[in-house]
């Protein structure tokens, strides 16, 4: 990891998160002193937080509340320099039946994260933000220029918190970088999203149960998120600037569950099934990446193929394959 993070008070919201807790792991290698929001619940559990080294866990502050509460959001934010948000209710299927919920944490719950920062004078703020902003390209690639569409409520949910962290900037000089990374795949993904599920069903069934196989899509290496992430907080003069993070190569479905089924060294069959198919136009059918400005002001680039990105998902699915239910449904 080449951006260093020696001392600094860092406080990540949604670290027990798929990226939220590979980032907090990067923060404690990098020497940040890190404070991890996590959601409360009666099992005190710390989500995959639990899953890290003994020694960096016990290097965190682990603070567990809710988003939503603006009085707690203000003591978790208090004395930290740098606040990486990311913390959001993300499954889309899920934003179709329970809409009101996606407002109240991706929007209520950033304007929380955003007035912190705010009161506080937080040196930096780093708002993640998703490609699902961008909706159906109207044109790849897709740079930072492209309109915003929301296709479904969650991301008109996350276009509301994109659009908040911007009015923070304009209004108040809140030092916020907001970052849209393109579709992020690895270790601890949860299988609402596609890459885990197939993987998870062809470990272990003889049949990969889809939705529609034609969206396109720019999968990027968790790792290489991450490395974005810590860039943007740490780099100069980004303030009040969108980054895309993405590789610019874009994968069909089908060419991604073929990779997926071959990295399984399984033979399965492959059936559509319409629970996971998205209202027609919701479905965003092409998301490309152009982040030629996060090249220039970052130096960033991916360095994991996906093809090798795959194959270690693979590999780690199926060491923890007790924590998913592949025949289940998931949302």
């Amino acid at each position: 990891m080449s951006v260093e993070m020696n001392g600094k008070s860092v406080l990540v919201t949604g670290a027990g998160g798929f990226i939220g807790s590979h980032l907090t792991e990067a923060l404690v290698h990098a020497g940040a002193r890190v404070r991890a929001l996590v959601h409360y619940n009666s099992r005190s559990d710390w989500g995959h937080l639990e899953s890290l080294d003994p020694r960096a866990r016990e290097a965190l502050e682990v603070v567990a509340g809710d988003l939503r509460d603006p009085f707690y959001v203000a003591e978790a934010a208090k004395g930290v320099e740098v606040i990486f948000h990311l913390a959001a209710l993300i499954p889309i299927p899920y934003s179709y039946r329970a809409p009101q919920e996606y407002v109240d944490t991706n929007v209520r719950g950033t304007l929380n994260v955003l007035e912190a920062a705010r009161r506080h004078g937080t040196s930096r703020v780093l708002h993640t933000s998703t490609s699902e902003t961008y909706g159906t390209a109207l044109y790849t690639p897709i740079d930072e220029k492209h309109p915003l569409q929301a296709q479904s409520p969650y991301s008109a949910s996350k276009i509301g918190a994109d659009k908040l962290a911007e009015s923070y900037s304009c209004s108040f000089g809140t030092p916020v970088v907001t970052v849209r990374p393109f579709n992020t795949y690895g270790p601890r993904q949860s299988a609402r999203a596609f890459l885990p599920t197939v993987l998870s069903q062809a470990l272990t069934l003889d049949v990969v149960r889809v939705g529609s196989l034609e969206p396109v899509r720019d999968m990027n290496y968790v790792q290489d998120t991450v490395d974005g992430l810590l860039r943007a907080a740490a780099a100069p003069g980004v303030e009040g600037q969108v980054l895309n993070l993405g590789s610019g190569r874009g994968v069909r479905m089908a060419e991604l569950l073929d990779l997926a089924i071959q990295a399984t060294g399984r033979r399965v069959r492959v059936e559509h099934d319409p629970r996971r198919v998205r209202p027609e136009k919701s479905e965003v059918m092409q998301l490309i990446c152009d982040a030629s400005r996060a090249r220039a002001a970052l130096g960033w680039q991916p360095r994991v193929t996906l093809e090798e990105g795959v194959a270690r998902t693979a590999s780690w699915i199926a060491d923890h394959l007790p924590d998913y239910k592949p025949n289940l449904y998931n949302v």
